[in-house]
């Protein structure tokens, strides 16, 4: 299925677009582990999130997009940094963590003048992402929990949820880096080195 085509009726994409316009958390596959979304539009759906997961709200949940332009909608790109990662390693798994853009008061917990943003290599999630808004993901385990790399074990960890299958997915956690500061900062090593990160930020790592 191509990113522009709709769900087909019945489908697990179909049952996952309407649990999440719904209110409701669904489990997705995505580009690294499982992730639990919800629409983040939607102040309680966050809370729901929180409380399925046992997560305390001093630690944000990150917000996948389907593109760039949804990313810089939500996000203060004063110097065009997460603009050059963005071209640069989007769709990835490269997590920017950013101030929010004005307005935007999703209720993520952790720092709420900063919004953690990721366009996943996924196109499922992009798609839901470009039909729905921006999706509040996490990583689908319990709080403290190795995250799960199954859709077996997330439905029997989480019964009653909507949950797509596909297949296994075991990739390592995106990097994190923040635009916070003056200087950014890797706030949790992954697949994208620092090396890469710097030579994107002075424009001379972008895609070709």
């Amino acid at each position: 299925m191509r990113a522009s085509e709709p769900a087909a009726p019945g489908s697990d994409e179909e049952a996952a677009l309407v649990a999440l316009r719904s209110g409701g958390a669904v489990g997705l596959p995505t580009d690294t582990v499982y992730g639990l979304a919800v629409l983040p539009a939607l102040p309680d759906a966050l809370e729901e999130l929180f409380a399925l997961k046992g997560r305390p709200e001093a630690v944000a949940v990150a917000v996948l997009v389907a593109d760039a332009s949804q990313a810089l909608a939500l996000a203060a790109d004063p110097d065009g940094g997460l603009g050059r990662l963005a071209e640069a390693f989007w769709p990835g798994p490269l997590t920017v963590v950013a101030r929010r853009a004005a307005g935007v008061d999703y209720p993520l917990g952790g720092d709420p003048a900063s919004i953690g943003l990721r366009c996943p290599d996924d196109a499922l999630v992009r798609r839901l992402a470009a039909s729905l808004g921006p999706l509040a993901v996490t990583s689908a385990n319990l709080h403290g929990e190795p995250p799960i790399t199954d859709a077996g074990v997330l439905r029997r960890t989480f019964p009653g949820i909507v949950v797509v299958d596909g297949g296994v997915r075991d990739g390592q956690p995106s990097t994190v880096v923040s635009l916070l500061d003056a200087l950014p900062e890797v706030l949790r090593e992954g697949p994208i080195g620092a090396r890469a990160l710097s030579e994107a930020l002075s424009g001379d790592g972008a895609r070709s």
